[in-house]
């Protein structure tokens, strides 16, 4: 039905389907606000949490039908999404090395990426499959559509494999680096002022490829329009010890997201529980290993 709609006509249908839909999101509200809590109950009221809740799912259901619009005319979306710091992306390629490019459940992230590959640049996303096998077949099909092409994160050793030889022919992998890791190899890094289990994966994996990290994240403007901006690369803590290397910028990465969503706390997912695996210690040993690493740093096919 989108498809065939006029945008004007999507425009004043949206905020009527919004209404109609927050009223089946009261469990995933509740988590919101749970998460919100967590964040900033010692910095915020009760109603300023309120606020950035509903602003959040309000932001993410405009988004939701904006992509379900723009799918069906891919050529509109010049007009919707401008830049800022997209130099900082082409030094980066520039080196020949390919870029990670890290980013978060911010924004319409999935436009950011598209938008991307239909400018042509050589684009990857390192994702996980979503529960529903239809959802994810046509969500598939419209990534394919755009040119941004899927790397699944299971299985694991094809994930890697795929990750380095996409870095290796200097294409970009985007990788959500915001989400509670409950697997092997993960490391808990303060998020919040709480330990937050967190993937080492692009850490290793730049590392393994040389490859330069570039955060980016998408937001929107008051003019219902949106701005990818493009930080500075980001450079590797250097440590004696590997683990302690991957730990160290783990960490760092999750410093940058956590303060690009203080910045705009409505554009993050808070539906997620971000927290929910819990930290029996703080041990980073045996990091790297676990996904792919290893202690020399060098290239390992196999």
């Amino acid at each position: 039905l989108f498809n065939h709609l006029p945008y004007g006509l999507v425009k004043r249908l949206t905020p009527f389907l919004i209404w109609v839909g927050l009223s089946f999101t009261g469990h995933l509200q509740k988590t919101a606000r749970e998460s919100l809590r967590l964040a900033f109950g010692h910095e915020k009221s009760e109603q300023e949490i309120d606020k950035i809740c509903k602003d959040c799912f309000t932001n993410f259901s405009y988004g939701l039908f904006e992509m379900l619009y723009l799918s069906g005319h891919f050529e509109m979306m010049k007009d919707f999404i401008s830049f800022e710091g997209k130099e900082n992306l082409d030094a980066a390629l520039a080196k020949g090395k390919g870029v990670m490019a890290v980013t978060a459940h911010f924004g319409s992230f999935p436009m950011m990426m598209m938008h991307m590959a239909r400018l042509g640049y050589p684009v990857h996303v390192l994702m996980r499959k979503t529960r529903d096998p239809k959802i994810d077949a046509f969500l598939l099909q419209k990534r394919n559509e755009t040119g941004l092409k899927t790397i699944y994160a299971l299985p694991r050793k094809a994930a890697v494999m795929d990750t380095l030889k996409a870095l290796r022919n200097n294409e970009i992998v985007f990788i959500l680096m915001d989400q509670n890791f409950g697997s092997d190899g993960k490391v808990f890094v303060d998020f919040f002022g709480q330990k937050a289990a967190t993937a080492p994966g692009p850490i290793v994996l730049a590392q393994r490829a040389g490859a330069p990290i570039v955060p980016l994240f998408i937001r929107r403007e008051k003019d219902k329009k949106h701005k990818i901006e493009f930080l500075p690369e980001m450079e590797l803590e250097k440590r004696a010890d590997y683990d302690e290397m991957v730990f160290a910028n783990v960490a760092k990465i999750t410093t940058i997201i956590e303060n690009m969503i203080r910045k705009y706390p409505h554009e993050w997912g808070w539906m997620h529980r971000r927290w929910k695996t819990r930290a029996p210690s703080q041990d980073t040993t045996k990091v790297g290993q676990e996904i792919g690493g290893n202690p020399d740093g060098n290239r390992q096919e196999n």
